[in-house]
């Protein structure tokens, strides 16, 4: 017997964007879901009645016609989304769908006479491109920019209150040499901001001219008129870039373009969170406890990094799909296939997946502290980091192959403070450069660190100026 399907309320959604994540997501909803489509279609069309209208294609139209129209989309409700869903499972067409609730809407007012001219001369494809490139502009803007903003904003303040706090570098999972905390997290804003600066550069583009890109239906019946000029007009008002040449589909560069930079910054987001596991993990940072909150459903003691977890793991879902949009939307048979509108349709998704990482590396960073206590002691664990010095100053003094030496003397040994001072001692160089390594300490060496903060940070907000 075949299962009762279920009331569509959070607990029952198959996707958990629409369930589980609801809450933390539901910001897109204005601006990518199907409601938000359907809107803006609607604005699309009433702009065009405009152009039209300037262009003496319709009568000129008086100021209450104009507020009639601009109503038609600032005002869409949810139930005027509803009329037109019933009336697509009749055409079996979406924009022709809205085109019909147009005409319901203007019957009754003095715009009946140009009802006829609603979607005059178009395809679907004129409306549906710019619509969705408006989506796309309008999310991101309003909701994914300000998001990776925030992260970067919270990495600075971090940057600027412990770019003096020295500690261990790695490199290859190995004590390194010394570096400062301030310094590493600098490295993670100065890359988002770069990518998220071409993000708010980054122009979308439109096209306006018919089922084949060639204003066939437009040009024969007037023919007088400057379609082309009339098109870019049009795309430009809708701050998009025109796009004069195409098939029936404007070509997915741009997007393209957007979803690559949108790829860059989760990498680099999951770089960041794979790192501050890995800090969490060696007691280098502390997380917030909160009283009634369950690390674990057996070990009461635990406190999980699951912030930084379920941001990697939203990046790789958000990440996939924009692969795949990638690799899908610059092909498309001939002139057009449809293929491109489903896979459009689920660009959503990807924004929403990006987003969910975002608010959860945020969340993970605003919950966490350094354990300087921890990072000084493994910071004095082993003082053989201090060998990159030892074996420079002695190039420095004309000491033959001295990274020969400082390697035979120190690779794989373990160095304590006490030892350092003895192990200096035994160094083939004179007295007064013994003292000077003699008083070089984990902390100290350091290098420009706490300058490339003070430098990093000062051209970061050049950066934002320009």
């Amino acid at each position: 017997m075949p299962a009762k399907s279920l009331l569509f309320v959070p607990l029952t959604a198959i996707n958990p964007l629409d369930g589980r994540y609801r809450t933390d997501i539901e910001i897109l909803s204005p601006f990518i879901s199907e409601y938000a489509l359907i809107k803006t279609r609607v604005e699309v069309e009433a702009l065009y009645l405009f152009t039209l209208s300037e262009n003496t294609v319709i009568r000129p139209l008086t100021g209450n016609e104009k507020k009639i129209l601009t109503a038609l989309y600032e005002d869409f409700s949810l139930d005027d989304a509803m009329r037109v869903k019933q009336i697509e499972d009749e055409t079996k067409h979406d924009v022709k769908a809205v085109e019909r609730i147009f005409r319901e809407k203007l019957h009754k007012t003095s715009l009946a006479d140009c009802m006829e001219m609603i979607h005059f001369g178009l395809t679907s494809e004129d409306i549906n491109n710019l619509s969705y490139r408006l989506m796309l502009e309008r999310a991101m803007t309003q909701v994914i920019n300000p998001a990776i903003k925030e992260i970067i904003n919270h990495l600075l303040t971090l940057t600027q209150t412990y770019k003096m706090l020295p500690m261990l570098a790695r490199t290859h999972g190995q004590p390194a040499i010394p570096t400062t905390l301030g310094k590493e997290l600098v490295v993670f804003a100065d890359r988002l901001t770069k990518e998220l600066i071409i993000l708010q550069k980054h122009r979308l583009s439109g096209k306006l001219n018919g089922a084949a890109g060639n204003y066939n239906a437009l040009a024969v019946a007037y023919p007088k008129i400057d379609w082309q000029e009339v098109s870019n007009d049009f795309v430009a008002s809708l701050g998009l870039m025109p796009n004069p040449v195409t098939t029936q589909i404007n070509t997915y560069e741009d997007i393209i373009s957007l979803f690559q930079i949108l790829q860059r910054v989760n990498l680099i987001l999951l770089d960041l969170d794979q790192d501050m596991w890995r800090y969490i993990s060696d007691l280098w940072f502390v997380q917030e406890v909160r009283e009634k909150e369950v690390g674990s459903s057996t070990m009461p003691q635990k406190i999980n990094p699951i912030r930084f977890e379920n941001s990697e793991g939203n990046i790789g879902i958000a990440n996939a799909l924009l692969e795949f949009f990638v690799r899908k939307l610059p092909v498309s048979r001939l002139q057009r296939d449809l293929s491109d509108s489903t896979v459009m349709r689920n660009t959503g998704a990807a924004l929403a997946y990006s987003l969910l990482a975002y608010k959860n590396t945020l969340g993970g960073l605003l919950r966490v502290k350094p354990n300087e206590e921890q990072i000084r002691n493994d910071l004095h664990k082993d003082w053989s980091i201090l060998t990159e010095a030892v074996q420079t100053i002695l190039r420095k003094e004309g000491v033959k192959d001295s990274y020969s030496l400082i390697k035979s003397l120190s690779r794989g040994k373990h160095i304590t403070s006490s030892d350092w001072m003895t192990w200096v001692t035994t160094l083939p160089v004179k007295d007064s450069i013994k003292t000077t390594l003699k008083k070089l300490t984990p902390e100290t060496y350091i290098g420009l660190a706490p300058k490339i903060v003070d430098q990093a940070i000062k051209d970061l907000e050049n950066l934002n100026k320009t």
